[in-house]
């Protein structure tokens, strides 16, 4: 039995942090947005030596759809966007001090009881792309 049969994946704690932050740029990119407070995408690159540009788009999109890292765009000449740790991610964070997945869980759902892991394609910037993935 693999353990994608595993009937407890829906459930499981563990299974559910790294659908969030799994990969091999999303925490990295998660502390330096944190540490930094606010960052602009060039600043963000430089601190994540050998990241593509194409890579670190997507983990932004996914990690701003998780409700992880705030977008602001500034209408200014040339366009300003800037990067900045939800709540939720600073929770996150501190939570991995205490790594105990279950009480993560059983907190983010207390802290988010009407939060539900939107579906890729319901993210307004995800708008005609479905295809692509």
């Amino acid at each position: 039995m693999s353990h994608y049969d595993c009937p407890c994946m829906e459930k499981c704690p563990l299974h559910y942090a790294m659908s969030l932050i799994g990969g091999k740029w999303k925490v990295q990119i998660l502390c330096s947005v944190t540490n930094a407070g606010t960052i602009r995408y060039n600043a963000l690159r430089g601190k994540l030596v050998g990241i593509s540009n194409t890579v670190l788009a997507s983990s932004l999109r996914e990690l701003e759809r998780d409700g992880l890292i705030l977008r602001r765009e500034y209408l200014e000449v040339p366009v300003r966007v800037e990067y900045a740790p939800t709540e939720d991610c600073r929770r996150l964070l501190m939570a991995g001090g205490r790594w105990d997945p279950e009480q993560l869980l059983s907190d983010y759902r207390q802290m988010n009881p009407q939060r539900k892991r939107r579906n890729r394609n319901d993210h307004p910037r995800s708008a005609g792309k479905a295809a692509k993935l």
